[in-house]
C-alpha cells in the first residue's frame, strides 16, 4: 500500500502534521529524526505518525483555537514512511529549539510525552540528524581523545583504561593502591566506577588525596604521564562542582584528571554544566541506565546512536558505546560501531542519515581536506572551532581483557578509543600490575602484527592471561553446553 492512500483516513488536525512533498527536507531548516512506530488502538501508521509529530512539537489530540499563522510554521511534519518497515520520518523546525545550545530541550520534543502515548504501541528514535544552523548553536567537546594522545604521549594504539573493582567497599586508601598498581604496570588511565560517590568507607576528599599522592608516584617511577576520572556526580549543582573544585585544587598535575558524569542519570544539564565550567578537562560520559531505552528488544526509547550522537552535542569528551557483542554487554557491531564512527568522524553514515558535524558547506575545499585527514586518522580542528563540531571519544567497557583486545579493535577497524577494563583487568592471577602489563603487551602484540599466543611465548604476564582467561571461556562453554543439553 502507498501510504497517500491512507490520507483520507487523516482529521484536519493530524493534516496539519503530514507533508509527503516538503521539499528538500535537508535545506538546514530541519531537524530529522527517523521513528520506528507501531500504531495503538484504532489508528493507522499514518495518523500514529502525525500524532506523534503533533505532541512532539506544537500541538496537542485537538485542533486549537489559539493557533496563529506562524505557530503553524512550527509544526514537525512527518514527509517519509515506509509502511513495510514502519519507519517513519518526520521534519522538526529547528527554530523549535532553545538557541542555548540546550540539549534536554531537544530531547523533551522528541523525546519526552511521545513515549507515554496510548496511540502508540511502540516508538523508537533510530537516527537523528542535525542541520548545520543547530550546530552552530553547541560548543561542541572541548578537551578531546586527541588532546590526550598528546598529554600521554600515546599514538598508534588504544588508551588503556580500568575500572577499579570491586566497584564498591574499598577503602580509599586501598583504592589508590589498586590504581597505582594498574599505573605502574604500564596502564595509563584509571577511573572511578559510576556509583562511587562520598561513601562513609571511602570519602570523597580523602578518595581524591589519595590518589593523587599515587598517581605522583606512579608517574616518577614510570616516567610516563597518567589521567585519573573522578565521577563528580552528586545531588545537586553545589556539590558537583565542589568535587570538581576538590579534584582542581590538590596538586595534580592539569590535564591528568577527567570528571564522569553519569549522564543518563545525572542529566544532560549537568553533562553541559561540566564543559562550560571546565573547557579545558576532558568530561566523561558514562550512561549507566542506557539500556532500559536504548536496546533493541525494548519498543520505546533510542537507540545508542542516538544516544551518541546527543552526547557529542551535548559537548561530552567521550561516552561508552558498547563492545559489539564483544564483550559481556549486549550490542551489535551494527549498533555499537556505527555509534562509535559517528561520533569519532567529521561525517558518518547512521542507520538512516548521513550526518556531517560540519558548520560551514561540506563542498568548501578547506572541510574537504579536513575530512580527508580525518579518514586518514590526523588530527583535524585542534585549531580551528567554525568548521565543525570536535570529535567525542567511544569508551569501550563491558566484559573485555587482554585476549579480546585485538578482536574488537577488528570490529572497530580503529584504535581510536579508549578500552576499560575492570574484572578483565584485577582477576589476572598475577595481580593488577600484571595484567595491566599483559595488556600493554597485547597491545604491543597487535602493533606488531604479532598473534597474542606468539607474543606470549615470551611474554610471562600475557601468558599468564591467556591461560587464565581461556580456560575460563572454555568452562563458560562447556556449563552452556551441559545447560542446553539438559
Amino acid at each position: 500500500m502507498d501510504v497517500r492512500e491512507l490520507f483520507p483516513t487523516l482529521n484536519p488536525h493530524q493534516l496539519a502534521y503530514v507533508n509527503l512533498d516538503l521539499p528538500n527536507p535537508q535545506n538546514g531548516e530541519y531537524m530529522l529524526c527517523a521513528f520506528h512506530i507501531i500504531p495503538g488502538g484504532k489508528l493507522n501508521i499514518l495518523q500514529a505518525a502525525c500524532e506523534m509529530a503533533a505532541e512532539s512539537s506544537t500541538g496537542t489530540n485537538f485542533l486549537v483555537q489559539t493557533e496563529t499563522p506562524f505557530s503553524r510554521e512550527m509544526n514537525a511534519l512527518v514527509y517519509k514512511a515506509d509502511l513495510e518497515k514502519n519507519l517513519v520520518r518526520v521534519a522538526y523546525p529547528r527554530r523549535l529549539f532553545d538557541r542555548g545550545g540546550n540539549v534536554q530541550n531537544i530531547l523533551t520534543y522528541i523525546a519526552g510525552n511521545v513515549f507515554g502515548m496510548k496511540e502508540i504501541q511502540a516508538l523508537k528514535i533510530l537516527d537523528v540528524r542535525f542541520p548545520p544552523s543547530m550546530l552552530e548553536q553547541y560548543d561542541g567537546p572541548s578537551y578531546t581523545l586527541d588532546d590526550m594522545r598528546k598529554y600521554l604521549n600515546v599514538y598508534e594504539r588504544p588508551i588503556l583504561w580500568t575500572i577499579i573493582k570491586p566497584k564498591m567497599g574499598l577503602t580509599s586508601a586501598e583504592y589508590a593502591e589498586v590504581a597505582y598498581d594498574f599505573r605502574v604496570g604500564g596502564g595509563d588511565f584509571v577511573k572511578n566506577d559510576e556509583p562511587q560517590a562520598n561513601q562513609d568507607f571511602c570519602p570523597y576528599d580523602k578518595m581524591v588525596a589519595h590518589v593523587a599522592e599515587a598517581m605522583a608516584k606512579a608517574v616518577k617511577e614510570t616516567g610516563h604521564k597518567k589521567v585519573h576520572s573522578f565521577n563528580v556526580s552528586a545531588s545537586d549543582y553545589e556539590t558537583m562542582l565542589a568535587r570538581c573544585e576538590m579534584v582542581v585544587n590538590s596538586w595534580m598535575e592539569k590535564w591528568s584528571y577527567a570528571f564522569l558524569i553519569d549522564g543518563t542519570t545525572a542529566g544532560w544539564m549537568a553533562v553541559q554544566t561540566l564543559r562550560r565550567k571546565y573547557p579545558e578537562v576532558f568530561i566523561h560520559f558514562h550512561r549507566a541506565g542506557h539500556g532500559a531505552f536504548t536496546r533493541p528488544e525494548n519498543p520505546i526509547g533510542y537507540t545508542v546512536l542516538v544516544l551518541s550522537k546527543f552526547a557529542r552535542l551535548a559537548w561530552a569528551s567521550g561516552i561508552h558505546t558498547g563492545t559489539a557483542g564483544v564483550g559481556k554487554m549486549a550490542g551489535t557491531p551494527e549498533e555499537d560501531i556505527t555509534a562509535a564512527h559517528n561520533i569519532l568522524n567529521l561525517v558518518g553514515e547512521g542507520h538512516i542519515f548521513h550526518q556531517s558535524r560540519g558548520t560551514i558547506p561540506e563542498t568548501d575545499k578547506d572541510f574537504v581536506h579536513d575530512v580527508q585527514q580525518d579518514i586518514a586518522h590526523h588530527t583535524v580542528l585542534q585549531d580551528d572551532s567554525r568548521r565543525a563540531i570536535k570529535k567525542c571519544c567511544p569508551i569501550i567497557s563491558g566484559g573485555l581483557n587482554p585476549t579480546l583486545l585485538k578482536a574488537f579493535i577488528d570490529v572497530m577497524q580503529s584504535v581510536d578509543f579508549i578500552t576499560t577494563m575492570g574484572a578483565g583487568c584485577h582477576a589476572h592471577p598475577g595481580g593488577t600490575q600484571k595484567w595491566a602489563t599483559a595488556l600493554v603487551q597485547s597491545c604491543e602484540a597487535y602493533t606488531k602484527w604479532i598473534d597474542i599466543h606468539e607474543y606470549a611465548k615470551t611474554h610471562e604476564e600475557l601468558a599468564q592471561a591467556i591461560e587464565f582467561f581461556e580456560k575460563k571461556e572454555n568452562k563458560d562453554l562447556r556449563h552452556a553446553a551441559r545447560r542446553e543439553s539438559n
